[in-house]
């Protein structure tokens, strides 16, 4: 189906509150561009329970139910996940992929609200979704009877909505500031051949990954997940972007005095993840005894304070979280490398108790 009109995720909530209160909807996107978390968003916004029914994974009488026998007449049974007495929201997920014969069997559903002679709860919505033909995707033509029974919605991925989501949930900073940089590569054309391609779902997937990794990921693994999980072009633009990131700001540049801590509060994640790094890097390198620490050793104990001093004064918060204990209270960084850190930086000391 092509779409003469297309909205934005962020335009979705007020269009289905106008629209799926009354009549089903059936939502059209591109893969991996959220319409499956949006439906359930609005049904946990109305205060609905969202049941799910997957059109690939159906057969016609997981709708119709099974036929039992009262008072020598027939009788059809319909499941317990779509009978139910309190209004939900009923979600047909992939309906343009199910079967001509499943379709069928959502005829009445859609339109009449029942199946056999259970009808859907007072207040219940019906919603359904699916790909398109032109994404290379599963997706069989649509009767006419079934298109006219619904009111058909477009979206289309957004670079700006999904930054403001990404800011909400955690998404790695890296991929933040990219997509700030570059929206074009949020999404890209599902592609003829059997290949990775960019959504906002791969760029999730990646982000997951990122923190999996920490920063332990190098060069060489991070052009496997970025390649695993994005167009090939994105992954090998996204991937000179993380070295030139790393390059800028990277622990070990900051450590040699090429480079300093960011200091701009839009790159407070930034700095946060490089306190991370540096903490990671002070556990590897400071022996647990003092006895054993060498020369070597004591000139990246004093470069460590040094940095510690700048980076407390860019942020105290940050800075704690570099000597601050384990989720068991029990100290992380050698007890020898904090009593100097005491010594010299009480202030940042006291914060951490």
């Amino acid at each position: 189906m092509q779409a003469a009109a297309t909205v934005t995720p962020a335009q979705i909530p007020e269009l289905l509150l106008g629209l799926a209160t009354v009549r089903p909807v059936f939502l059209w996107g591109a893969p991996g561009i959220g319409k499956s978390s949006l439906v359930r968003k609005f049904a946990d916004s109305l205060g609905l329970e969202c049941v799910s029914l997957l059109g690939t994974q159906l057969a016609p009488e997981d709708l119709i139910g099974v036929p039992q026998i009262r008072d020598g007449r027939s009788v059809f049974c319909p499941p317990e996940a779509i009978a139910r007495d309190e209004p939900y929201c009923l979600f047909l997920d992939e309906l343009n992929a199910a079967s001509p014969d499943v379709q069928k069997a959502f005829y009445s559903l859609i339109l009449d609200r029942r199946i056999g002679s259970y009808e859907l709860p007072a207040g219940s919505i019906v919603i359904g979704a699916g790909n398109r033909a032109t994404d290379n995707a599963l997706a069989r033509p649509i009767a006419s009877a079934l298109v006219n029974r619904l009111t058909h919605v477009h979206l289309r991925a957004s670079a700006q909505d999904w930054l403001v989501w990404a800011g909400e949930h955690g998404i790695h900073p890296w991929i933040t500031d990219y997509l700030t940089d570059r929206p074009d590569h949020l999404w890209s054309q599902p592609p003829k051949t059997e290949e990775p391609f960019s959504t906002p779902r791969s760029w999730h997937m990646l982000s997951d990954a990122l923190h999996s990794f920490g920063t332990g990921l190098d060069e060489e693994t991070l052009k496997v997940v970025a390649h695993g999980t994005l167009t090939p072009a994105h992954a090998v633009s996204f991937c000179g972007y993380a070295k030139i990131v790393r390059h800028s700001f990277g622990i070990e540049a900051i450590f040699k005095g090429e480079a300093s801590w960011p200091t701009r509060l839009a790159d407070r994640d930034l700095l946060y993840y490089l306190a991370d790094a540096f903490r990671g890097r002070l556990v590897k390198e400071l022996p647990a005894r003092k006895e054993h620490v060498s020369p070597a050793v004591r000139q990246i104990s004093h470069r460590a304070k040094s940095l510690l001093v700048q980076l407390a004064e860019i942020s105290v918060e940050v800075a704690q979280t570099v000597i601050a204990d384990d989720a068991d209270g029990l100290p992380v960084l050698p007890s020898w490398f904090l009593v100097e850190a005491a010594r010299d930086m009480p202030r940042l000391v006291e914060a951490r108790r």
